[in-house]
Parts: C-alpha cells; structure tokens; sequence
C-alpha cells in the first residue's frame, strides 16, 4: 500500500517525443525536466536525430532510444509518403507500448502531437494514464488532413488529460475529449526570468525574431516588412533560431532576397542561440509573425519577460498575451505592408517603446519555469490517482473471482 501510495504522490512519468532535434516542444520538455520536478521523470525516443537536444537534461533524468525515426512532414503528403508515416506509427505503437519504462509508468506523456498518436495507439487497450500537450492548433492546416483524423479520432478519445499551451489550443480540443478527461492550460516552459529592465546597449536599432527557421514562422515576411520600413536606415534585423526539419535551404533563400532587397548587410541569421537572455537585451523590437495563427509563441513569452518591446499577430495564442498599445503591439496578421508601419512607428518612438517594454515585464500570467513544473506535477499526480483507482477495482474484481 505505501509503495502504491509513494508512486501517486511522486508519479512514474514517462514522457514520449518523436524527436531529438530543438524544436519548440523539445526545448520545452528540456526546461521542465531541468527544474527538479516533483515527479520521476524518464524520457522515451524513438531514435537520436543529428542533434540530441536532451543531452542537455540533468543525468537524474532517465533517457531511452528505441524504435523507427519518426520522419518529419506529412501535413499535404503524397498518398506513399502517409502510407510509410502510417506504418512507423503502428511499428512505434508497438515497441513503446512493450517498452520497460512504459509498462512500469504510472503517467504517460506525449511531448508532441507525432508522440501522441502512437501513444494512443500503443495504450489503447490499456488503462496506464496518457497526457497529451497540445502544441498544435487542432485543425487540418496544422496538423494535414491525416494527422487532424489521427488527433480527433484516436488521441483525443483516448487521453486522459490534456495540457493546452494556450486557451485557443485547448479549445480546440474539447469537443473530442471523454467527458471526465482533464483539460487545463498550462504556458509551456520557456525559461522565463522576469527582467528587472533592459540595460541600454549602444549601436544602431536591432529588431528581431526568435523562432526556427521554417516558412511559417514568417522570417520571410519580417524580412519584407523591414526593407520596406527602413530601406535607407542603419537599423539592423537579426533572425535568431536553427533550422532544423530539413529547412536549410530556407535560411539560403531569405540571405538570397535579403541582398535583392537591398539590406543584405543588415540582415543577419544567427542560428541556434543558447544565450537568449543577452540576445533579447540588444534588441529594441521583437517580432512574432507566423503565417498561420500561432498555438501559443514561447518567443512572446519570452519577449514580454525579457522588457523588450514585442509585436505580435493578432491571431492564436500570442494575442492572448498581448494587449494592443498596453504591453506591446498586435499588427493584422500577413498583412506585410501593416507590419512595416508599426516598425516604422516604434522605431520613431523611443518612449513609447519603453513604456510597453516597462509593461510587458508586469504581464500577468508569465510563470517560470519552477511554476510551470509545479502545475504539470499537479495534472501528473490527479490521473495517477485515477490510475491508481482503477487498478485497486480490478485487483478486487480479481480477488472476488
């Protein structure tokens, strides 16, 4: 009974992802595990991929790779390629749910929506907990019309807790959840340590994003909207992520145009940044412009906490934090023209950039990452004591027999 008891308190969590590469979500689980969880955490992979971002995770934290590389894309893919992508979710499914450290957890974990739907699938017939975080818009222009099936069929039926990273991400996936599943909104860990205010930096006026590289992000559409904005200026745009999921070839396009533009000397693509702190201090603007609306934008979350003045879309998640003209600005989503106007404004306005800046640190709601950790432990340990409940009723049914 104690031992039963210990492990609901302090619950088995193992946590799947299909990747190793930084992506938002990996960097997310990275932070969680790395702030003394109140939960026994282990991580479950399916292959190491050319980076290992989980490297980065304390050695207390136990790490396991077994299973098919789960390859990116499937959102507008062939019917070959879904037919493959289909068949490594089955072939994962089993070999997760075989798994030691899946059979002996109290809570499962999918990290990433790829994760969860062979989760499902591998715990389909068992009672073990599965949480799922919701990163993803639920509909088919994020998730392709094959993975929107999988989420809203398999994945939400079968979850027994969901954790949005925004009200909008949740939202989407009420309507499928069981009428006694858990469904909260929990900001996903990025780092945060509320500034105490930016420490002036000299030089010309920085802007910049911080998002990986990929088409969605909207690097192509900042990079139009400054040209446009300050096409004689000194002011300079940094792009601040790696590039990872196969868009390398991206990154070379936006240095292509930046020089078509004109501003090719003032543009500069950064890579991966470790130091985000010392990068968000540098900049007087910082830009969030996804082509599509954003689940919830860990770089806002970042930017309001850094004091640096952000612009955001007003559409997803970030416009949940933002509130126009009070704690930074919200500009018409892919409306290019737009985008450039607000530049042009803030750049014109130094007060006005440092009372949203001033603003943006008092955002109610920034958690860090020890308060992010401690509302997860909270959602871990209530379905483990579900979990719990249910394995108590079928030893007695068993005993009663």
């Amino acid at each position: 009974m104690d031992s039963i008891r210990r492990n609901v308190d302090r619950p088995r969590v193992v946590h799947l992802d299909h990747t190793t590469v930084r992506g938002g979500a990996e960097l997310a689980l990275v932070r969680l595990l790395s702030v003394d969880p109140a939960w026994t955490p282990a991580v479950l992979v399916p292959a190491i991929d050319e980076v290992d971002v989980f490297a980065l995770m304390p050695p207390i934290v136990v790490r396991r790779a077994r299973g098919v590389r789960q390859h990116s894309g499937g959102s507008g893919a062939s019917r070959a390629h879904l037919l493959g992508l289909a068949v490594r979710l089955v072939a994962q499914a089993v070999l997760t749910g075989t798994h030691p450290l899946v059979r002996t957890a109290d809570v499962v974990a999918a990290n990433s929506t790829r994760a969860a739907a062979y989760a499902a699938l591998a715990l389909r017939l068992s009672r073990r907990p599965l949480v799922v975080h919701l990163r993803d818009m639920i509909d088919e222009e994020s998730l392709g019309a094959f993975g929107y099936r999988t989420m809203t069929r398999l994945v939400l039926p079968r979850a027994d807790a969901v954790i949005g990273n925004s009200r909008v991400t949740l939202a989407g996936a009420l309507p499928f959840l069981r009428e006694d599943a858990v469904a909260v909104v929990i900001p996903s860990a990025s780092g945060l340590t509320l500034s105490p205010g930016r420490v002036p930096t000299s030089g010309p006026l920085r802007i910049g994003m911080l998002a990986r590289i990929d088409p969605w992000k909207g690097q192509a559409e900042l990079l139009e909207a400054f040209a446009d904005a300050f096409r004689d200026g000194t002011e300079e745009l940094e792009l601040a992520g790696g590039a990872p999921f196969e868009h390398g070839g991206f990154a070379e396009r936006l240095r292509t145009r930046a020089a078509e533009l004109g501003v090719g000397d003032r543009v500069h693509l950064l890579g991966h940044v470790d130091d985000t702190a010392a990068l968000l201090n540098r900049w007087d603007i910082a830009v969030q412009y996804s082509t599509r609306a954003e689940p919830m934008g860990q770089n806002v979350l970042q930017y309001l906490a850094a004091g640096v003045t952000a612009i955001v879309a007003d559409e997803g998640g970030p416009a949940e934090w933002v509130t126009d003209g009070v704690n930074g600005r919200r500009v018409t989503p892919r409306d290019v023209p737009e985008l450039a106007r607000v530049l042009r404004e803030l750049a014109s306005d130094g007060e006005g950039r440092d009372r949203l800046a001033a603003a943006a640190v008092q955002t109610p709601g920034l958690l860090d990452d020890v308060a992010v950790a401690a509302a997860h432990a909270e959602v871990f340990r209530r379905v483990a004591r579900r979990g719990d409940r249910h394995a108590r009723r079928r030893l007695t049914a068993g005993a009663q027999e």
